[in-house]
């Protein structure tokens, strides 16, 4: 592999009808081709024996974002939101930041202030929970949807009317070689999104939802 051939890979971002953000691309073999669609599985914890239903998702960039918007209405008016970064990390971990009890509204607000790092940095993930039942929506690193509920419907109505199609299989982007990307502008971002929403003084907690 030349470092020409690198860079050429590194610009596709089409795939069919599959639009990827600049955060994370395939390995150049290409093993899993990106696919819009959802899977519903069930998570299970075999400790707890705890067995919550879940969606795994992977939404297209031109209509990625209002689809997240639109997955947050259903958790309630209070949140819980755990902001995940990995910055400068190689080993591959993030680091966790929690902000209990927010409003939505507002929350809603300061992410629309930084779409373009929700979007597009490698390195940014969040996961946002609601404050009255056991419900969460993860958007990870990958920009990939998983969703934790007892009741996943009022979830699946919003990918319907999204137009993203229950698919029985789909291979998805983070569970194949692919690759990050961030810079020191996002990392400063990310920064500066902490401390709106209220975790400036950067004290990592573990999430304490559903993982």
């Amino acid at each position: 592999m030349t470092s020409d051939s690198l860079e050429a890979h590194l610009q596709i971002k089409r795939y069919g009808d599959f639009t990827l953000t600049d955060a994370v691309r395939p390995a150049i073999e290409l093993p899993i081709r990106p696919r819009e669609g959802y899977r519903l599985e069930v998570f299970r914890d075999s400790a707890s024996r705890l067995r919550v239903p879940m969606l795994f998702a992977s939404v297209s960039a031109e209509k990625l974002f209002d689809t997240f918007l639109a997955l947050l209405e259903p958790l309630g008016d209070t949140l819980h939101v755990v902001l995940e970064s990995s910055h400068g990390r190689k080993d591959g971990s993030h680091v966790d930041y929690r902000r209990n009890r927010i409003d939505a509204p507002v929350l809603a607000s300061h992410l629309c202030d930084f779409e373009d790092l929700i979007l597009n940095d490698g390195c940014t993930g969040l996961a946002v929970l609601s404050a009255r039942g056991p419900m969460e929506v993860q958007f990870d690193e990958h920009k990939l949807f998983a969703i934790y509920s007892p009741k996943v419907n009022r979830f699946r109505r919003v990918f319907r009317e999204m137009g993203v199609r229950r698919r029985r299989v789909l291979p998805m982007l983070c569970e194949a070689e692919h690759l990050h990307y961030s810079n020191e502008d996002y990392a400063d971002q990310f920064e500066q999104l902490a401390m709106r929403i209220g975790v400036a003084d950067f004290e990592s907690v573990p999430a304490d939802g559903i993982d």
